[in-house]
């Protein structure tokens, strides 16, 4: 089996994921740690220049929703870890993908 850097980037965003509503029905030790790391590596390895923009917007509204969701505050147990899970995830995805955006807006011409 080849292992190539989009595969990485897809099986990092899949295993992010499982991860996130795993982890909220059990504990993992440094969860927000591996959400995290798992999250900047999607973020370097599955978006490109072109696709960037649209990630960026969809991280935004899924944020938000996620911190609306939190907010809330009458959601369970499980619903609210996911959540908040899911926030360290996206999160840490967007960051990078935004620094690029800027890093790539602030080239000289």
């Amino acid at each position: 089996m080849q292992l190539n850097v989009s595969s990485v980037g897809h099986w990092s965003l899949i295993g992010g994921l499982v991860i996130t509503v795993l982890a909220s029905l059990m504990t993992i030790s440094n969860l927000p740690l591996i959400l995290f790391v798992l999250g900047i590596i999607v973020g370097f390895l599955n978006v490109n220049d072109k696709g960037s923009t649209s990630f960026l917007v969809a991280v935004i509204a899924l944020l938000l929703i996620g911190v609306a969701g939190l907010q809330l505050g009458e959601l369970t147990d499980l619903i609210g870890g996911m959540l908040q899970n899911f926030i360290t995830f996206m999160a840490a995805a967007g960051l990078v993908v935004a620094v690029k955006q800027i890093l790539s807006a602030a080239k000289p011409s």
